[in-house]
């Protein structure tokens, strides 16, 4: 039987699935890919994960009781290469891996304390209204599309080195045959 808290569970396994994908991508690239910038206007990897501990914090703190874009968040600055890609040592993955580690677990701290009766409560994001269900279908659809940033330029630096994150580039009968036995 399907229920309304069953939602939550599985907006919170998309997420968790979305972050595992990412967190492949970005484990297949050396320190210095991840700060790769295809031109000015582009964003790195590090830019794009930047971004999403900026938002995850922003719209996931006091989640019912706040509007998500929170007045200490600074957006414009997520896209500013701070210099931290000039550390060159063994601290600069692990400090990006610490920025996207803190954004999610604001998120997932959150969505644990959520229960079926917050569905339909309403919440602000830029003073614009929204159902717990929506804003969180907003964040799902807003951090897949970074995520798939994230794989894009992971899968163009790695080129031909590139191992699949899903079903391998002409190996699609392969792996439905394998599934079916």
């Amino acid at each position: 039987m399907k229920t309304s808290s069953n939602y939550i569970l599985s907006a919170t396994n998309i997420f968790k699935s979305y972050k595992e994908l990412a967190e492949k991508a970005m484990a297949q690239l050396s320190d210095e890919q991840l700060f790769w910038q295809p031109d000015a206007e582009s964003n790195s990897i590090y830019l794009i994960v930047k971004h999403l501990n900026g938002n995850m914090l922003s719209r996931w703190t006091d989640f019912l009781t706040t509007d998500g874009e929170k007045e200490w968040r600074n957006r414009d600055e997520e896209f500013v290469d701070d210099g931290m890609k000039k550390l060159k040592d063994e601290h600069m993955r692990g400090n990006l891996m610490k920025i996207w580690d803190e954004g999610w677990k604001c998120l997932f701290d959150t969505l644990n304390t959520l229960t079926e009766n917050d569905l339909g409560k309403i919440v602000k994001i830029r003073n614009e209204e929204h159902s717990v269900m929506e804003a969180i279908n907003r964040q799902v659809a807003h951090y897949s599309s970074h995520i798939g940033q994230i794989i894009f330029i992971a899968k163009m630096l790695k080129s031909e080195e590139w191992k699949s994150l899903s079903i391998p580039k002409n190996k699609s009968k392969e792996f439905n045959e394998k599934l079916m036995k």
